[in-house]
């Protein structure tokens, strides 16, 4: 055969032949798990970090004709461990569980003093701090518009998460609002008109100015727009 002509054989069997594709390694099984659930819980604002665990050393993959399908079996989930299906879908096709390890960083929202039951929450209550929210079962609160005008139903440590449990319902009085100051004394009550200087739902403690004689008192919410003051 002219060289020439060899030369022309093997340029076209060399365009016809495909290419032969790498063999897969238990790293790029593990990588696609990874890439997989970060791209399922990105958000703005977060970080994620995912590391998956090695495999069995036993384990001998098999390449895969077409690209690998990843998936969740049990769903999106906030938790700190996750199963991730990677699964070669080719006829002759595997499947492989390959476990991670998953934090997610969120800024939510934590109380910057001891919160009572009954209060409403302002600003200056809480304050801001990335947490790893996967390590949170009971939940979190990332920003002041979910608990506007609402009140606590129960107490909060000073450095605690606050939880959506934490959270009663909207507050019966709120800073600025014109109410009811009761004085009971011996069986008699006395009622006046007052200012709340607080916010806070049924139970909750808070400062009232006498709207008679700009005195201002502890009083205690006992019902909508209507406050007991303290002896």
């Amino acid at each position: 055969m002219a060289p020439v002509r060899r030369c022309l054989l093997l340029a076209l069997l060399g365009t016809a032949l495909p290419a032969l594709a790498a063999p897969l390694s238990e790293a790029d099984v593990r990588a696609q798990a990874e890439q997989f659930v970060v791209r399922q819980y990105a958000a703005p604002g977060s970080r994620v970090d995912v590391k998956s665990e090695a495999l069995d050393p036993r384990l001998r993959i098999a390449d895969c004709a077409a690209s690998l399908a990843t998936s969740l079996p049990g769903g999106v989930r906030m938790t700190p461990r996750l199963s991730v299906l990677v699964r070669c879908p080719a006829a002759d096709g595997w499947t492989l569980r390959v476990p991670v390890e998953l934090h997610v960083f969120r800024q939510v929202l934590v109380a910057s003093r001891p919160l009572v039951r009954g209060d409403g929450i302002v600003a200056a209550d809480v304050h801001a701090e990335q947490r790893d929210v996967t390590r949170l079962p009971y939940g979190y609160v990332e920003s002041m518009d979910q608990v506007a005008e609402r009140s606590l139903s129960r107490p909060v440590a000073a450095g605690s998460v606050l939880t959506p449990s934490a959270l009663g319902g909207r507050q019966m009085v709120r800073a600025g609002d014109h109410v009811q100051l009761v004085a009971e004394m011996d069986g008699i009550a006395v009622r006046a008109e007052g200012i709340a200087l607080g916010s806070g739902d049924a139970g909750a403690r808070m400062r009232v100015r006498n709207g008679n004689s700009g005195r201002v008192v502890d009083a205690v919410v006992r019902a909508p727009g209507v406050v007991v003051a303290l002896p």
